[in-house]
């Protein structure tokens, strides 16, 4: 926030709580990514045109703790504060929780007279648990557009009740309004016009506090900053079972409610997201993720999109997501010349009947082989995605998928454990199943101590994390792995590398 900002009276103040210690361990201090604020930011810039005043505090990218943080909220004494729940990886609204929680706990501790507000998927899973922290005033129900703007319009206090898309308390009782709808794609470049990109904190220069994903820039420290985040569209038509991403398209109030009763995806104009990747470039930032569920899908978005980049000539670093069975080779050169030197594709498992279970497409009659190699013969390298623990896999299966993974020699692998997000169908059927849920935020982050995926119909779930972590490690130790590093992107980064895999998180369940 710059100076400006901070003296003048604020209608609303978005919070991005910092939880990076406990979800990501030692890995925080240098490996982690430093994402930009993709709610706030959108949240910030509708609210803005609409008339209110608005600014964004950062815990996570200015690593406040939360006395910090709580003097910085009072210095701005906003009419509203907001707590952002949100980030591009399906878990992270959970554990974003972790933060949130704490700072709003102690801000309601020492300045009981702001009115605390949270958004985002992890409350749209679960608002009758979050309404029920004594510290948390209101909700908003889904994505929150249009209920934040008549929030905020309101008196905060006594309008509650006419206020649809919200939850709140009365006298104890938990009281959850009729829903509101989400801003149609029709109103996208009108009701959710950009990202406030000005109002992000920043050290000598715009988006230098943010830092990419160590594999983004080929292991390269140096080119991680500054950095930046953004979606094209929103949401995904997909239902996996395992992810929750759709929960905040939420518009039905009922108990039972998953991501995959609002399956669906919406655009902004291409030509509206290119003035956004011109602001990005003008203030110096060339390493961009492409956040999208689903980027490599519809021709009639992508490629007019990456044939204006391709026109504007910018030199950029991105990557976007791509699902195995969406991607089309005819495009994939067109992806390249348009600076996508990375796409991160969900291979899932190595065994065809587990993916066939638990993801909805044409996962199984998909050659992963040929996929991969269509990719990498255009220069685009691939992140590919990995999840042990689905609830038919057992040993021979996660090996299947380890060995899955040796074979396609990505120059980045992630290994996930299957984890029942609230708001996923894996989460009701866990309730279903009478299987342990992790019993704290922490539980839910993928690199946390108190990690707690789920178990499978053959495996505990500390085998699986047990062996997820050794395959993490015996994937990046390989000769082969890291010969593949050093011919890519140089001997340095291949140090680089070797000295990530020396960092070992600590597990709760396995002993540590």
């Amino acid at each position: 926030m710059n100076e400006t900002t901070l003296n003048r009276r604020l209608d609303v103040l978005f919070v991005e709580p910092n939880s990076s210690t406990e979800a990501y361990q030692s890995l925080s201090k240098i490996y982690s990514a430093i994402e930009t604020p993709t709610w706030s930011l959108l949240l910030a810039e509708s609210c803005r045109s609409k008339g209110f005043g608005v600014a964004i505090l950062d815990c996570n990218a200015e690593r406040l703790n939360d006395e910090q943080a709580v003097k910085r909220i009072h210095g701005t004494n906003p009419r509203l504060v907001c707590f952002v729940l949100y980030g591009q990886n399906p878990n992270s609204s959970t554990a974003g929780m972790i933060g949130g929680t704490s700072l709003c706990a102690e801000l309601k501790k020492e300045y009981p007279q702001y009115p605390t507000c949270f958004v985002g998927p992890h409350v749209s899973a679960l608002p009758r648990e979050v309404l029920s922290y004594p510290f948390i005033d209101i909700i908003l129900l889904n994505e929150g557009v249009y209920a934040l703007h008549d929030l905020l319009g309101s008196d905060l206090r006594e309008d509650l009740s006419r206020i649809k898309g919200i939850g709140y308390k009365r006298d104890k009782n938990i009281i959850i309004n009729p829903p509101r709808q989400v801003v149609d794609e029709s109103k996208m470049d009108d009701d959710l016009p950009g990202y406030a990109w000005d109002l992000l904190p920043y050290n000598k220069k715009p988006l230098d506090l943010y830092r990419s994903h160590f594999w983004h820039t080929g292991y390269n420290h140096e080119q991680r900053s500054p950095f930046a985040a953004l979606y094209t569209s929103l949401g995904c038509p997909f239902k996996c079972d395992f992810c929750m991403i759709n929960i905040i398209n939420r518009v039905d109030n009922n108990e039972g409610v998953s991501s995959a009763d609002s399956a669906h995806i919406r655009y902004w104009s291409p030509a509206f997201i290119l003035k956004e990747f011109d602001k990005l470039v003008q203030m110096g930032v060339r390493t961009i993720r492409i956040s999208d569920e689903m980027f490599f899908l519809h021709p009639r978005h992508f490629e007019p999109l990456l044939q204006g980049l391709i026109k504007r000539g910018y030199d950029l670093r991105l990557w976007s997501y791509a699902r195995v069975d969406t991607i089309s080779k005819k495009y994939l050169r067109l992806f390249r010349e348009a600076g996508i030197k990375w796409l991160a594709v969900g291979f899932e498992s190595g065994n065809k009947s587990v993916r066939k279970m638990i993801a909805k497409g044409r996962f199984d009659e998909i050659d992963m082989k040929r996929i991969a190699s269509d990719i990498n013969d255009q220069g685009i390298d691939i992140a590919a995605n990995y999840i042990f623990g689905f609830p038919d896999d057992n040993y021979e299966t996660m090996q299947q998928t380890f060995d899955l993974a040796c074979e396609l020699n990505a120059p980045f692998a992630n290994f996930y454990t299957c984890m029942a997000l609230p708001g996923s169908p894996l989460y009701f059927k866990a309730f279903e199943k009478g299987w342990k849920l992790p019993d704290s935020y922490e539980g839910y982050a993928f690199f946390s101590y108190e990690c707690l995926p789920l178990p499978t119909n053959y495996l505990s779930a500390a085998e699986v994390l047990k062996y997820r972590d050794e395959a993490w490690q015996k994937y990046h130790k390989r000769k082969e792995y890291l010969n593949l590093i050093e011919r890519k992107f140089g001997i340095d980064q291949r140090k680089n590398v070797e000295e990530l895999i020396k960092v070992k998180i600590k597990r709760k369940i396995l002993g540590d």
